[in-house]
């Protein structure tokens, strides 16, 4: 063995990785990006989910949007109060909190209610169970109550109720909306947080055909929408919405609905 050739090897290798560390070295600090110390405190004041929620990928690209001045300072729906006025601190402008939203599940068609059309045994995914004949329940707008929202939701703000229609905890929603573009349905929206009443069914059924559907659907009687001292319920297709700028929360509408669709939320 020629133990020579192989110390001279040796040493050929050792600077070599000495040469190539110095030129890694100079060329992380020559050509380094400096990040803007405010980034990381901008992100601290986050709502620290990554939910998507502001459109940007993640609360570190939207806190360098921010600081780059490309995004809003209330862009996060979970940024509020006190973080909102360190943020404020931190980028020397004042800024103003977007009214509280949170998520609302505009259905009534419980386990009990909604008629079924037949005995899903598929996978518990709603989106799954949507494109297998229009999903069990015989309303087409009907929550399907497989949970896709429950395990999307970045807060732990939804859970399952014993009806089988998820039940959201207004304490822990931001308002994100992920819960609301998971949904195959359409059935979440989200709602001030202030708002009175809700009425639960987005149905574009015929009234008959509706209440075959689900004992708790909108038939679009419009008597809420007759009875309202404020003009505040309208006919949208067959089905009737509040106006929630215009709702003052008297609740005449919750006491002449026949369905019994209508409820208060405060």
């Amino acid at each position: 063995m020629d133990w020579t050739a192989i110390i001279i090897a040796g040493a050929i290798m050792g600077g070599l990785a000495i040469i190539f560390a110095f030129i890694l070295g100079f060329a992380d600090k020559k050509f380094a990006v400096e990040i803007d110390k405010r980034v990381p405190q901008v992100a601290e004041c986050l709502g620290g989910a990554n939910c998507g929620a502001c459109g940007y990928a993640g609360c570190s690209a939207l806190a360098e949007a921010i600081v780059r001045g490309d995004a809003p300072l209330n862009s996060c729906p979970a940024t509020k109060g006190e973080k909102m006025k360190r943020m404020s601190e931190l980028m020397g402008v004042e800024a103003e909190e977007k009214a509280p939203m949170v998520a609302q599940l505009l259905c009534a068609g419980d386990c009990e209610a909604a008629a079924v059309r037949y005995e899903y045994n598929g996978a518990r995914s709603c989106r799954i169970a949507n494109g297998l004949a229009g999903g069990p329940k015989m309303c087409t707008y009907a929550c399907l109550g497989m949970g896709d929202c429950i395990r999307d939701c970045k807060f732990g703000a939804i859970t399952m109720g014993e009806n089988g229609l998820p039940h959201f905890d207004k304490s822990k929603c931001t308002g994100c909306g992920a819960c609301a573009k998971q949904c195959p349905r359409g059935a979440i929206q989200l709602v001030p947080k202030t708002a009175k009443v809700a009425i639960l069914c987005r149905n574009d059924d015929m009234g008959k055909e509706a209440k075959d559907n689900c004992r708790n659907a909108c038939i679009g009687c419009q008597r809420c929408a007759k009875t309202c001292p404020q003009g505040a319920i309208t006919l949208v297709g067959k089905h009737c919405v509040v106006d929630q700028e215009k709702c003052v929360g008297c609740l005449e509408c919750t006491k002449v609905c026949p369905m019994g669709c209508i409820v208060t939320l405060q």
